[in-house]
């Protein structure tokens, strides 16, 4: 009995991590790019009350006795299917249609990875920098801030599907182009798009990032990359939350069932830890 109340109590905290899990969820419903997230469980150990069992004749059964002690969060796993495309009138917004990731450079220089394309810019000294809704440099396909030269209005900006940026220059839309200190011209910029060979395995970050990590594998740029489809960009538009709002409501009530059936676990070997002690001769 003592064993029933620590497995029910294990239960117990796996189906509340599992509620926390889905209120992310729904708590992110209108955030840009957000990937909906699954908690994931797995048993505990088990333990042999007898290894070799029999029957009232004393015939050996075919299997042994072992009880379970429960289960326990084994992963919180992301899904990364496609969020809906939806418009945005901001010069600056882009949508990645496929398995792709910007790359941003937060405060520390560490670049992160994320799928909310809701951009901004900011004022730099030599003209303007294309950045997050937070300020961190998106970058282009080597690396580099995304800067729209002075005397250039950054709202005339355009993003192809393959992520060559284009701005108007005079009367006519050129190019945007990364240029050396004696002012050559290096290459076409691009937004830099990176794929994973497991995206499931990034690290969570803050600013709906994400990290790089030995699961995920290493960034694979896709204008460098060959033998990847490449993802489309979409410009004037923002990938919105992938979140099924049904489905988390029906999860949430099965987690809810769960925790509430582990707890009557919990009262029944209460009840029945206090019958054995109020046993008399």
């Amino acid at each position: 009995m003592v064993r029933s109340l620590w497995t029910a109590a294990s239960g117990m905290i796996a189906q509340q991590e599992n509620v926390d899990t889905i209120a992310n969820n729904l708590a992110n419903l209108n955030t840009t790019g957000y990937k909906s997230e699954t908690a994931e469980f797995k048993s505990l150990l088990y333990q042999t009350l007898q290894t070799r069992s029999t029957n009232n004749a004393g015939e050996e059964k075919p299997v042994g006795a072992q009880v379970g002690l429960g289960s326990r969060t084994a992963a919180i796993t992301s899904n990364f299917v496609q969020g809906n495309l939806t418009p945005n009138e901001s010069p600056f917004a882009v949508a990645i249609e496929g398995d792709g990731f910007f790359k941003v450079q937060v405060e520390t220089g560490e670049i992160q990875y994320t799928r909310d394309g809701n951009f901004a810019v900011s004022p730099v000294a030599n003209g303007t920098m294309l950045c997050t809704s937070d300020g961190n440099p998106v970058l282009d396909q080597y690396n580099n801030p995304i800067i729209i030269p002075t005397g250039i209005n950054a709202t005339s900006l355009s993003i192809a599907k393959d992520g060559t940026i284009t701005v108007t220059s005079g009367d006519e839309q050129v190019n945007l182009v990364q240029r050396d200190a004696n002012g050559n011209v290096l290459y076409n910029v691009q937004l830099g798009v990176v794929q994973f060979n497991n995206p499931a395995g990034l690290e969570k970050s803050s600013g709906n990032r994400y990290r790089q990590t030995v699961a995920s594998g290493t960034p694979m740029e896709e204008s460098q990359t060959e033998g990847i489809t490449r993802s489309a960009t979409h410009h004037k538009y923002i990938e919105a939350s992938n979140v099924q709002v049904a489905d988390e409501m029906v999860n949430l009530i099965v987690a809810q069932r769960a925790y509430q059936m582990n707890s009557k676990v919990i009262q029944a070997s209460d009840e029945m830890l206090e019958q054995a002690n109020n046993l008399r001769r």
